[in-house]
């Protein structure tokens, strides 16, 4: 959720700020109406763990959750100062300092300039038995410049900074570790009477031996042996401290490998693995014995849990660490339904076999869950590799054979080639058993022979089977089940990754090309001699480590006319695949020296099959999708498709690292890339309101609607029989402008039920259209429409 006075009117602001405010336990109390303004993005985790980001002038508020006592709080200051007050005390807080404390102890904190800060709400199961010496009554500073608390200060900062971008799947491993580091933050360094003397201090070293289990419970031969010695105690003084709280030493490492293991299960990063692969992951060693465990402690099978709908999975009672209360005990024991067994009863393993892929696809397929869509079959993930039978290039076709077959709300994991990769194959082919099953060339032939949807004998320009028109390497079709002309198909992109370099000289490393070429915009408005020259541009992809992902050149150069394997001359870039030579090239390795990009991954293509007769070229996007090239088809989003055939016949590629709004010189940092989708389908006659009149590729993210604007929207049926060429003749900016803007409209007043006259306004001061691409034949040109912008 995202939330900024920007949207409202002077006179509004101070009175919807302080509602923003409120409706998240924070409470304004001075602030000057005539300068205010404030911006609030809010994140749920799956553990109902609540991020909150609050950007703001000079003013004050307070953070009061006494209506939800059983709560933990912190605060920190991302950028300016503040002064915090509560009925005790009073503290300075600067740039990084953290404060926290309990839910019914609330607090009052000035900014006398611009700030920032997060706010973290922490429910209290998620704590109270984690933390054995409870934060106190008052409200507590954390210091950050050493230890622990430095490291979990840089990690509450970056989630800050990419809040507004974070998914629930992406922020997993912060929800895992945060309470460790807030423990232990707590408790570093902390005097004996912080920590309520020699009890305190016994609690301490508790905490630190719950540390040790944490990082080793994967191990199915820990022992309490083992970790007292590894704190330098004996066993029984160990087995002493658990007796402290309650509890054993078997039993507190029991229920923390069951939570665990529930974790995975709901998590859809899990979800091509079997329950049995979870729990032998977490340190059980039989199926049946966790069976009982988990049922006992939850009320529910671990496999009644994985299908459960999230409603149902949400009033399970959620594990605390140490043992539960009687009541509860009496609850979890209660809560199976009359007609299942007792949980003391043994039951039979509850893990099978997974079914093998009933569509015989080269791929693999794994039952994972209850579907929550159309018919209620299981939710499957599969995985789609590359290969030469699983990829198409430079075409898209109705008669193509199906790669996969989906149902409804199935995961893919799907690979994905740029066909520059070829542009240096030391890098992005050798040693990539994928890619070099695609890439195969040598004289003898290729591996895919057909680059393009032109004549196979080459017989327009003699560059190569296909004739290179259209290039780009598709994965798929993925054939939906029951999709049909009319309904829509969504892919939910999930995660999008770079591909390494296969080569064990680059290992680890992932590298993507840029050529600026005959088709750039720029290419007949060059400055410098030559001109009309062709320049490549290899980039390092680095998209691991702890800082924000970038992308920096390595070395340029020019083409040169390129003989490929078969013998044919390429004076110019202008057919997929050939692999360049390097002793033919001069490499410029003093190239865009102390420049980073910023990486956003995201899928150039996405395309449905055209309801079209033949081959069609890959390059000018249309209305089945296609060569979009628009830098926000990344992870998080979700691609909206009209599908023109039974089974939508869904294709991926044209992988991009970054691309800026134009690809300007005719293509992106074009990088492979492996991605996790789901795929979604959309019947015409359940249609929302807002997808009712979509015809066109429409692209939703968390923030944003992007409609997308061609110069031809349609063009296979507006230019004729001789479309795929009149097609790259007759585009400007100006028709992608005037499709674009009609679009957005038609979205205005269907999806929010508009009036024309308030649509035009609305698209004139609170809509950005801009150049999605001119290098495609067919130019895009895209509105942005802020979902900020509609309060209610």
């Amino acid at each position: 959720m995202r939330i900024t006075t920007n949207v409202y009117p002077k006179e509004q602001r101070r009175d919807a700020w302080r509602f923003a405010l409120k409706r998240l336990s924070l409470t304004l109390d001075e602030a000057d109406e005539a300068t205010l303004y404030g911006e609030l993005i809010h994140f749920r985790s799956s553990t109902n763990i609540d991020f909150i980001r609050v950007t703001g002038t000079p003013q004050s508020w307070s953070i009061d959750f006494r209506e939800q006592p059983q709560t933990y709080w912190l605060a920190m200051i991302l950028d300016g100062t503040a002064t915090m007050r509560d009925g005790a005390q009073e503290i300075r807080l600067g740039d990084g300092e953290i404060i926290c404390g309990r839910g019914d102890s609330p607090v009052h904190l000035a900014f006398a300039g611009d700030n920032r800060s997060l706010i973290v709400q922490v429910p209290h199961s998620e704590l109270s038995m984690r933390l054995k010496t409870p934060i106190g009554g008052t409200p507590r500073k954390i210091a950050t410049d050493t230890g622990t608390a430095r490291v979990f200060a840089g990690m509450l900062r970056s989630l800050a900074e990419t809040i507004s971008d974070i998914t629930t799947d992406q922020a997993r491993p912060v929800e895992l570790a945060f309470p460790e580091f807030l423990v232990t933050s707590l408790l570093d360094n902390a005097p004996a009477k912080a920590l309520g003397g020699a009890a305190g201090m016994r609690a301490a070293l508790l905490e630190r031996i719950f540390q040790t289990i944490e990082i080793r419970l994967s191990d199915p031969d820990l022992n309490y042996q083992q970790v007292a010695a590894e704190h330098g105690i004996s066993p029984r003084y160990l087995q002493k401290l658990f007796e402290s709280i309650n509890d054993s030493f078997g039993h507190y490492v029991k229920v923390r490998r069951l939570e665990r293991c529930r974790l995975d299960l709901r998590s859809p990063l899990h979800v091509q693995k079997s329950i049995s692969d979870i729990l032998f992951e977490w340190g059980f060693n039989d199926s049946a014995s966790f069976s009982r465990a988990f049922r006992e402690q939850y009320g529910i099978s671990p496999r009644e849990y994985r299908k459960a709908q999230p409603q149902e999975q949400e009033a399970v009672e959620l594990l605390r660490r140490g043992r539960p209360a009687k009541g509860e005990r009496v609850a979890a024991k209660a809560g199976p339904a009359a007609d299942e067994k007792p949980s003391d009863t043994v039951e039979e393993p509850e893990y099978q076999a997974e079914p093998e892929n009933e569509d015989d696809d080269s791929c693999t397929a794994t039952t994972v869950d209850a579907s929550q869509f159309t018919d209620g079959q299981p939710v499957r993930h599969h995985h789609l590799p590359v290969s030469p039978e699983t990829v198409h290039w430079g075409y898209f076709s109705k008669d193509l054979k199906p790669a996969l077959h989906v149902r409804s709300g199935d995961f893919v994991t799907i690979e994905t080639l740029t066909h520059h990769a070829n542009d240096d194959p030391e890098r992005m082919v050798s040693g990539d058993e994928g890619a070099e099953s695609v890439y195969h060339w040598d004289e003898n032939g290729k591996a895919i022979e057909r680059r393009g949807a032109g004549p196979m004998d080459a017989s327009a320009f003699g560059r190569g089977p296909g004739e290179g028109f259209g290039v780009h390497i598709c994965t798929g079709p993925i054939a939906l089940e029951g999709a049909m002309p009319g309904d829509l198909i969504e892919v939910r992109i999930l995660d999008l990754k770079p591909r390494p370099s296969g080569n064990p000289r680059f290992a680890g490393k992932c590298f993507g090309s840029n050529a600026a070429t005959y088709w750039g915009f720029h290419y007949h408005d060059l400055l410098t001699e030559p001109k009309m020259r062709e320049v490549v541009t290899i980039y390092e992809v680095e998209a691991t480590g702890a800082r924000m992902p970038t992308a920096h050149a390595v070395y340029s150069y020019r083409w040169t006319e390129q003989i490929d394997p078969s013998g044919v001359k390429h004076p110019r870039y202008d057919y997929p695949g050939v692999p360049v030579d390097p002793a033919t090239v001069e490499r410029n390795y003093d190239v865009l020296r102390n420049v980073e990009i910023p990486i956003r991954p995201h899928f150039g293509v996405i395309a449905v099959a055209p309801a079209h007769n033949g081959l069609i070229d890959s390059v000018p996007p249309a209305s089945y999708g296609g060569n979009l090239d628009n830098w926000r088809t990344g992870p998080g989003a979700r691609v909206f498709l009209p599908v023109q055939v039974p089974g939508a016949l869904l294709s991926l590629g044209d992988p991009h690292a970054s691309q800026g709004d134009s690809e300007l010189c005719g293509t992106a940092i074009e990088c492979s890339m492996t991605a996790l989708i789901q795929i979604v389908h959309h019947k015409a006659a359940g249609l929302m309101d807002q997808l009712k009149d979509v015809d066109y590729p429409l692209i939703e993210t968390e923030t944003e609607w992007v409609i997308m604007g061609f110069s031809h929207p349609d063009y296979l049926k507006e230019l004729g029989q001789d479309a795929q060429s009149e097609v790259y003749k007759q585009s400007s900016i100006d028709s992608a402008m005037r499709d674009a803007f009609r679009k957005a409209r038609r979205f205005l007043m269907t999806a929010k039920q508009l009036s024309e006259d308030e649509a035009i306004s609305l698209l004139s001061v609170g809509v950005d259209f801009g150049v999605s691409q001119v290098v495609n034949g067919n130019f895009g040109v895209h509105a942005v429409i802020r979902k900020a912008l509609f309060t209610s």
